[in-house]
């Protein structure tokens, strides 16, 4: 009997037993390896020293009747041999599932404790780089947020991230939270809201012993590696909060630590914020984040498409890509909207059914200053010359002061760019623009004037 055909037969050997004696020797006959087999002799070997044992004392005369059965040799019997080879190879072999099984643990309790490192520095899961669409709009700050990731307090310190609502000023500086917790978890991060460090702040300070309070409030927001603190223009006016909030930043930068802050405008434009924490914003890089392209609007729609396993034509991607240029948190809103419609009413994913819940008009002209100048300048019956010109009476300067809050509304350009077009300072229009904005809720003519605007600019 050459090998292949006592391998052969022995797993036929081997399956018989296992089916024929009790569950508990399994694991015991699947070690087993067969060695010869001459004049009826059956000769296996094992690496368990028991296993040979106990088979031999309780089971030696069903096995050598199986295999008298299947050999059809009545004097047949099996033959169990201890080998330390054998042994050798299955200490091996249980070592590698050990290891593994471990491997396993190990992972699963990484997972977990990462999952809790995330939960403690109060991240979004959704919020990685990972998931973050890079186009033209954002690379330059996409770059400089990784470059902090990898290697954070070196680069760039303070890393201060600033554009419109719902353009990703969020989702990357909470990437790089994940990322530091996921590739170098002995460093500490915290994320915290603006208005959540003032409300801290604010609570602590008027708590029973004050003293130990703050003690507490100042190590919670300074014995961190990472610190990420979001809408930093909610802190302007609030004088004390931001000289606490000095104090913190100051320990941080002194001890090393990588802060990142973002805000919807650069920190000169921040109404009565104090020129020494504004200084120490600008001490680091500072980058923009703009209105995505419509290639890039594309690319963020397919993405959630795709990571949601959603079938969608392609010119109905389009569709919504085409119509909402404003920002992300918009786009994507549209897109959920036409997604929820469709499985409400198990409709395909189709342009027709874009067109239906969306009702765009694909062919509307862009918003630009001069549509907004001219539009401005017709409501108060001027030019758009005065506007844009040196004329200081009261009606021009109500004119100007509403076409500026309108373009920053409308455009999404800073103030620096809407103040060149304005032949106007950038401060000059920061403060045409706060005017105005504290007008509105209580000056009907004011209010009223913005809404008719905006109104005549197919955008209410």
């Amino acid at each position: 009997m050459n090998n292949i055909e006592l391998n052969r037969f022995w797993e036929k050997v081997k399956e018989e037993y296992i089916g024929c004696l009790p569950e508990s020797v399994h694991p015991w006959l699947y070690s087993l390896e067969v060695s010869g087999y001459d004049k009826g002799v059956l000769t296996v070997v094992t690496g368990q020293a028991m296993a040979k044992d106990w088979l031999r004392r309780n089971h030696s005369s069903q096995m050598d009747s199986i295999l008298q059965k299947i050999s059809k040799n009545n004097d047949a019997r099996i033959h169990i041999l201890y080998d330390e080879n054998a042994a050798k190879k299955l200490k091996k072999e249980v070592e590698k599932i050990h290891k593994k099984e471990l491997d396993a643990q190990l992972k699963e309790q990484a997972m977990e404790n990462l999952s809790n490192m995330q939960s403690s520095a109060n991240l979004n899961l959704k919020y990685k780089f990972e998931n973050f669409v890079v186009g033209d709009n954002n690379k330059f700050a996409h770059d400089a947020a990784l470059a902090v990731a990898k290697q954070p307090a070196e680069k760039f310190n303070p890393l201060f991230i600033y554009g419109n609502a719902g353009l990703g000023k969020t989702h990357l500086m909470q990437a790089i939270g994940h990322y530091t917790i996921f590739n170098n978890p002995k460093k500490t991060v915290k994320y915290t809201k603006t208005d959540d460090y003032i409300s801290d702040f604010i609570t602590n300070t008027r708590n029973n012993n004050s003293v130990e309070n703050m003690s507490k409030f100042n190590k919670k927001y300074t014995s961190v590696d990472i610190i990420l603190i979001d809408d930093i223009q909610l802190i302007e006016s609030k004088e004390k909060t931001m000289n606490r909030l000095q104090q913190t930043f100051d320990t941080l930068y002194e001890k090393g630590k990588q802060i990142v802050i973002t805000s919807d405008r650069l920190p000169e434009e921040i109404p009565k914020i104090t020129e020494a924490l504004a200084s120490r914003f600008k001490r680091g890089l500072m980058v923009e984040l703009t209105p995505p392209s419509f290639e890039t609007r594309l690319e963020i729609i397919k993405k959630i498409a795709a990571d949601n396993d959603i079938k969608a034509d392609n010119d109905a991607l389009e569709y919504v890509a085409k119509n909402f240029s404003k920002n992300v948190r918009e786009l994507e809103g549209a897109f959920t909207k036409v997604c929820a419609y469709a499985e409400f009413y198990n409709k395909p994913m189709t342009l027709e059914t874009a067109q239906t819940v969306l009702k765009c008009n694909e062919n509307k002209k862009q918003i630009t200053f001069e549509n907004i100048t001219e539009v401005t300048a017709k409501y108060f019956e001027t030019s758009t010359e005065d506007i844009t010109g040196t004329t200081r009476s009261q009606k021009i300067s109500t004119a100007r002061q509403i076409a500026i809050y309108v373009c920053r509304e409308l455009t999404n350009q800073s103030f620096e760019i809407i103040g060149n077009y304005f032949n106007r300072k950038h401060t000059t229009t920061l403060y045409a623009y706060e005017q105005i904005k504290n007008k509105i809720s209580s000056n009907k003519n004011i209010s009223s004037a913005v809404r008719e605007i905006k109104q005549a600019l197919k955008v209410l």
